[in-house]
């Protein structure tokens, strides 16, 4: 496949898979995800790889979620393919992609993980970020969400309360607040990161490849049952997508002006 958004090497045993769209503070499209999707499958189907890091280009972010850019007139984000849970992207798919690949996956967050490039980062193995890293979620503020894991699963980790906080307010928090709440092992300066992840990664391969991969199965055993709830909030979310709620978060974004839901209370 001809990558245009992704950069995918592999060194040592270790693939890494870098969004390349710096541009957008490396928000993703379609194709992004398509390319991120087979990146993950030629990892995955190379039995020479035995761990996998996921970064973002340059030094302002990891990803920041949908490019609020490439949505269409009809809710969705435009797709040749069509597919994506007729949301337009196919964010199921790459989630269950990340899960699934027999073989961890480290995020190394170089910048903003902030809405769907937050729940990159949470369904990822590990999570090394720089001291720079910024985490939190945007989706009510443009008209999104994501009740599969980027909130059940995130509770998992963080606990509802503090799941709740972080959907609800939207607010943004820092590498340290995020290792306080078990969503970050490791904090290193901006620098360090990429080496870090690298070593981290070297490691892994080291060990027995089926013992990893047992254990990967196993701790995901607890939380398997969030993909049927995944699957039912990308099929909402395509139906929000078309109502004039979600284009007011549409729009304010691509406007730069204050966003206005009090007009959906009434």
């Amino acid at each position: 496949m001809e990558l245009q958004d992704v950069l995918y090497e592999k060194n040592n045993g270790v693939a890494k898979i870098t969004i390349n769209r710096p541009q957008v503070y490396n928000a993703f499209r379609a194709r992004t995800i398509e390319e991120l999707i087979w990146s993950f499958r030629d990892a995955w189907d190379d039995n020479r790889i035995g761990a996998v890091i996921l970064t973002g280009a340059g030094e302002k972010a990891f990803c920041t979620g949908g490019d609020q850019k490439e949505k269409g007139n009809e809710g969705g984000y435009d797709y040749r393919g069509g597919l994506g849970g007729g949301i337009g992207l196919e964010v199921e798919n790459l989630h269950q992609t990340i899960r699934n690949i027999p073989k961890p996956v480290i995020a190394a967050v170089n910048g903003f993980a902030i809405g769907g490039g937050h729940v990159l980062h949470v369904i990822c193995d590990l999570t090394i970020a720089s001291e720079t890293a910024k985490f939190g979620q945007s989706g009510p503020k443009v008209g999104s969400y994501d009740a599969g894991f980027g909130s059940a699963y995130l509770a998992r980790i963080v606990g509802e309360k503090k799941a709740r906080e972080i959907w609800y307010l939207c607010e943004q928090y820092s590498a340290q607040e995020a290792k306080g709440m078990g969503l970050v092992n490791k904090i290193v300066p901006p620098e360090e990161l990429q080496r870090a992840a690298q070593e981290w990664a070297e490691k892994i391969v080291e060990k027995s490849p089926t013992a990893i991969k047992m254990l990967k199965y196993s701790f995901n055993a607890d939380s398997a049952s969030i993909q049927g709830i995944s699957q039912l909030s990308m099929s909402s979310l395509a139906m929000f997508y078309n109502t004039p709620e979600s284009e007011e978060g549409k729009n304010a974004f691509i406007e730069k002006r204050p966003v206005d839901f009090k007009k959906f209370r009434k």
